[in-house]
């Protein structure tokens, strides 16, 4: 086990917030099946002693959520946020320019507070047109670029249509894949610089 002192990375985080929709919230699992615990819980299996906090609301959209947002940037103690907003958004076919605004204020909210984040991708569904698909699609790598943010191109790597890994709604990840999604995350937060 490597110890956070050893690697020298990480030192200064502590407390890690989930900050997204139903896909980080839990939507359909037990409590103790929550993206939350087993990111934190696979955090401590490698060695970090990280606090993951779940801040994530089923339902959210991006703008939802730059309401929301102040309430956890006035807490001192959040050292890094996984932002993950913009599915709802998607599906209910919103504007792509809201939303990469909605996000950008978000972020901009975030840097005030000297707070790190990692954005994690969405990508639509080809469904609501090919034009929309990639100004929806083109927002993260984009967002990330700009404020120089450490990107998980998407959220959904290996869960998205794999009926295997989702709930019976073909949509929402369930146990198995909130532990593919953990994954995902995890390896970002560790290889944060």
């Amino acid at each position: 086990m490597i110890s956070c002192s050893e690697t020298n990375k990480l030192k200064n985080i502590n407390n890690v917030l989930l900050f997204g929709d139903s896909l980080m919230s839990g939507y359909g699992l037990k409590e103790n099946q929550t993206l939350s615990i087993i990111l934190e819980n696979d955090l401590k299996d490698a060695g970090y002693n990280i606090k993951v906090l779940n801040g994530s609301v089923s339902g959210n959209t991006s703008k939802d959520g730059l309401d929301r947002i102040g309430e956890y940037t006035s807490k001192s103690d959040i050292d890094l946020i996984v932002l993950g907003l913009g599915a709802n958004d998607m599906l209910r076919r919103i504007d792509p320019n809201q939303t990469e605004n909605n996000l950008r204020k978000i972020i901009e909210i975030i840097k005030t507070k000297n707070i790190k984040i990692i954005l994690a991708g969405m990508k639509a569904s080809s469904a609501n047109g090919l034009a929309y698909k990639k100004k929806f699609d083109d927002i993260f790598p984009k967002l990330a670029e700009e404020y120089d943010l450490t990107l998980i191109p998407f959220l959904l790597k290996k869960v998205a249509l794999n009926p295997k890994l989702n709930q019976s709604d073909g949509i929402h990840p369930n146990f198995e894949g909130a532990k593919v999604i953990s994954e995902t995350i995890k390896e970002s937060i560790i290889n944060f610089d």
